[in-house]
């Protein structure tokens, strides 16, 4: 029995298409959200060719052995009509898994959400390091005007929360090599290793040494410490884990331990020093020569416009599963900036929606729609916070119109970010919740450019949504 011919079975004995709510995937397993659990034939399908075990929990698994799991899910979306269509709601996990579980996972897609999952564990760190070291820079900054003393308990604080903010940031490379060889298939330890290796102060030694060091401006150097940062741990990690199975082939189980890190590492670093830093550092490079003309460009109106479009396009990056391919690009800036303007802009898309939904809910109370006003009025608090997923799966997305809307009203907001330079010190939860993430001199603007998204999702929205269509709703 082939693939496609599984799905099939597998689609009848848990009662057709029709009978089928939802399905996603994880590594080993289908996970079916069901109609009608009554209709599910279990012994048929334990017992079917192909299929390992079934676990009836809150879904439906159906295990299938690792790695099949997504290829079984890719046939099924091909080859099944499932039934379900968006609705307005309360319950608006259910709209976004019907959202996720009809889009391709493309190659794009499984290597942008590779590269986003190598960075997710870290967000708490990132959060936590940002908040610390923008404290720390708010002290520094009333110390160098003489409101707070520069000896003492202020010092004192001044120090330790660098140190806190610091224990992470400073080693970002170690913390991304170590995820990278878990969502690679690596060695952790040797994952880490590679990260740590290109923030070693030998690296500059070895430059000079082979005359890949420019001693009048270093920063231009072919091979200097940091060169390439995170993009060339990935790329370092990602060949780690191909040439650690390699290795581990040859070398028989007996001497594993010993010899497979050894070689693994030793090929590796020659690899890391003369072939995958510099060459990463010259896509750095041109990454952040490309952000600053979007970002820093002396034309004003190349940044109005490149705020708008990014703000504007965000949640539709989001819904195709693009957005994790941002995360490196915020690393890149952060690194190289010592601060990322990239987050505020995007952070407006949130603010947009809730605009949005406010002006629903005008329209809702106009119609006395109250099964809608009830939605927002409990989703909006928790989309001021931002967090999004409530208000643009259970309301905004579903009535189509609305979630346009907002997109373009959150992109006024972006431009104004993008033109008053806003900085954060890390990324993480946007709305209010993101203020004290931003660098001390960018907190207000960034809330100013929150109120501009609020504002401009709301005028947007209730001039173009007619109270017939929420009345309809009823």
């Amino acid at each position: 029995m082939n693939n496609k011919e599984l799905v099939l079975k597998i689609v009848e004995l848990v009662g057709s298409e029709k009978n089928i709510q939802q399905v996603t995937n994880c590594m080993t397993r289908l996970r079916f959200k069901l109609n009608d659990s009554s209709l599910v034939k279990l012994e048929a399908l334990k017992e079917l060719d192909g299929v390992l075990g079934v676990v009836e929990d809150e879904t439906l698994q159906v295990v299938v052995g690792p790695g099949k799991a997504a290829k079984l899910l890719n046939l099924l979306q091909k080859n099944v009509d499932l039934e379900g269509d968006l609705e307005v709601g309360e319950d608006w996990e259910e709209n976004k898994d019907r959202v996720k579980g009809k889009q391709k996972q493309s190659k794009l897609k499984q290597g942008l959400r590779m590269i986003g999952e190598i960075f997710i564990p870290l967000i708490p760190a990132i959060i936590a390091a940002g908040i610390f070291n923008g404290f720390a820079g708010l002290i520094t900054n009333f110390q160098s005007t003489g409101t707070l003393p520069a000896e003492g308990f202020w010092q004192i604080t001044q120090l330790i929360l660098s140190l806190l903010g610091g224990a992470f940031l400073s080693y970002f490379a170690i913390f991304t090599g170590i995820n990278a060889a878990k969502q690679f298939g690596a060695t952790e330890g040797l994952g880490g290793m590679i990260g740590a290796l290109t923030i070693m102060e030998q690296i500059d030694d070895i430059s000079q040494a082979v005359g890949m060091y420019n001693a009048e401006t270093p920063l231009e150097s072919i091979l200097i410490s940091g060169r390439g940062g995170i993009i060339g741990v990935i790329i370092g990690v990602f060949l780690l884990s191909i040439v650690e199975k390699k290795v581990r082939k040859i070398v028989p189980d007996v001497l594993d331990l010993i010899f497979t890190p050894v070689i693994s590492l030793s090929i590796m670093a020659l690899g890391m020093v003369f072939v995958v830093m510099p060459l990463s550092g010259f896509i750095s490079d041109g990454m952040v020569n490309f952000l600053s003309l979007l970002v820093s460009s002396e034309i004003a109106a190349v940044n109005i416009m490149s705020g708008f479009i990014l703000a504007a396009l965000f949640l539709p990056m989001v819904l195709l599963g693009l957005h994790h391919g941002l995360i490196p690009i915020y690393a890149l800036q952060l690194e190289s900036m010592g601060g990322v303007s990239l987050f505020p802009v995007l952070a407006m898309a949130g603010a947009g929606q809730v605009g949005a939904a406010i002006a629903i809910y005008l329209k809702a109370k106009k119609v006395n729609n109250d099964k809608l006003k009830q939605i927002i009025s409990g989703a909006l608090p928790a989309g001021i916070l931002g967090i999004g997923e409530p208000l643009i799966y259970g309301v905004t997305l579903p009535l189509g119109k609305p979630f346009i809307t907002a997109g373009l009203g959150a992109g006024f907001g972006g431009a104004f970010i993008m033109l008053q330079d806003v900085m954060s010190s890390a990324w993480g939860p946007s709305g209010i919740s993101a203020i004290p993430l931003m660098q001390p001199g960018s907190m207000l603007t960034y809330f100013l450019g929150l109120a501009i998204s609020y504002l401009g999702g709301f005028v947007i929205t209730y001039f173009f949504i007619k109270e017939q269509e929420i009345a309809e709703l009823n």
